[in-house]
């Protein structure tokens, strides 16, 4: 019988994150392992890492190896009207890995919902994150922002772009002194700069932030992005999961793609981010789609970095053998093991590398414990 013990954490996440995406009604999606690499260039912002490798096609396009999924669904599907398309994918991507640093073939795993979105379809986007992360620990936490409150924040203080996307990364940062010094340059005025400075400092549990925002929410267009906010937390609250939820708004995507609610996820032991995601209906727009779209993306390669401390042994058990074993005999024992269930390595010597529970060696007389480790 095959055991999920022998497997690997991220791939032990693939089988349970493939059966809750399908529980919700979201079916597979497939995909090359290259796009043209037109695709990536035109939208290197929206990538984790910009590198990309590439390859020339036997028709002379330069080609890519897929760095990203999301990308390739937008591009490789329809828009159809009053309809919300529901898609999973566990794909290999070809990028700069977190933890090594190099190239690397990457599992991830994820969803996209695509078409007439409404508050439902972002709550459920948001409740299958919290579920995707539950799934791979215990300890657990989502982090949730909304750009179209911090948007129009910045918005409401009449600066230009450039200082807008300057005061974005400061609120990314959650660097106050940062943004007080933009505001001194640019001759922002006190008001203005302190609902900045109080946007920075937002953090919390949903209870305790939602009566913070009214008091920073204090014109229409920011009160209509944190009316449709609070609609999908009190949906969120619902489900129970308001302690399992952070609102914390230096979660500051590029605007250029993203719009209303981003998130990250996090998991205990792993110290960086495994999964993110958000809206993105700008990016809908640039690529000529007339729908919405929300998704997110788990990325398996960080669940490396999870319980790497608990493995004490490598394998089981360590069967000896010598070259007047006879094959048969040799299989037997393995196979008598293993129907315990038990991992087994049979091998001529004593190997240095591998951590053991028990040492065996096989004999005339059958088999010999040398070493129990237990």
């Amino acid at each position: 019988m095959f055991s999920t013990n022998l497997l690997k954490n991220e791939e032990k996440a693939v089988f349970a994150l493939r059966s809750l995406y399908q529980k919700y009604g979201y079916t597979p999606y497939k995909m090359s392992k290259f796009e043209e690499y037109d695709l990536y260039v035109r939208n290197k912002d929206f990538l984790v890492s910009d590198s990309v490798i590439t390859f020339t096609g036997m028709n002379g396009k330069l080609l890519a190896l897929k760095p990203d999924v999301t990308l390739s669904i937008v591009k490789n599907t329809k828009d159809i009207p009053d309809s919300v398309q529901k898609v999973y994918y566990n794909e290999n991507v070809y990028r700069v890995s977190k933890s090594t640093r190099d190239f690397k073939e990457i599992m991830q795993t994820g969803l996209e919902c695509i078409g007439n979105i409404d508050d439902y379809n972002i709550y459920e986007v948001l409740l299958l994150a919290a579920k995707s992360l539950e799934a791979i620990s215990e300890s657990f936490v989502l982090d949730l922002s909304h750009l179209g409150i911090v948007s129009a924040v910045i918005e409401s203080i009449g600066c230009d772009r450039e200082t807008g996307r300057a005061i974005l990364a400061c609120i990314g940062e959650k660097n106050q002194s940062g943004i007080e010094k933009i505001c001194a340059d640019k001759g922002i005025n006190a008001v203005a700069c302190e609902k900045l400075i109080s946007l920075v400092g937002t953090y919390g549990k949903i209870e305790k932030v939602l009566p913070e925002l009214h008091k920073i929410c204090d014109t229409d267009e920011l009160k209509s992005a944190l009316n449709r906010f609070e609609s999908i937390c009190s949906l969120l609250v619902s489900g129970g999961l308001q302690d399992k939820i952070n609102i914390d708004f230096s979660i500051a995507t590029d605007m250029r793609y993203y719009n209303g609610v981003v998130f990250q996820g996090f998991v205990e032991n792993v110290p960086t981010g495994v999964l993110s995601g958000g809206q993105y209906d700008n990016l809908m727009k640039k690529m000529g789609r007339k729908s919405g779209a929300i998704g997110f993306a788990v990325y398996l390669d960080t669940l490396e970095r999870l319980n790497l401390t608990t493995k004490k042994y490598d394998v089981d058990t360590v069967l000896l053998y010598d070259e007047s074993c006879l094959s048969e005999d040799i299989a037997k024992a393995v196979n008598t093991l293993a129907a315990d269930g038990k991992s087994v390595m049979a091998q001529r010597n004593v190997p240095e590398s591998i951590k053991y529970r028990q040492l065996l060696k096989l004999g005339d007389k059958g088999v010999e414990v040398l070493e129990n480790n237990d």
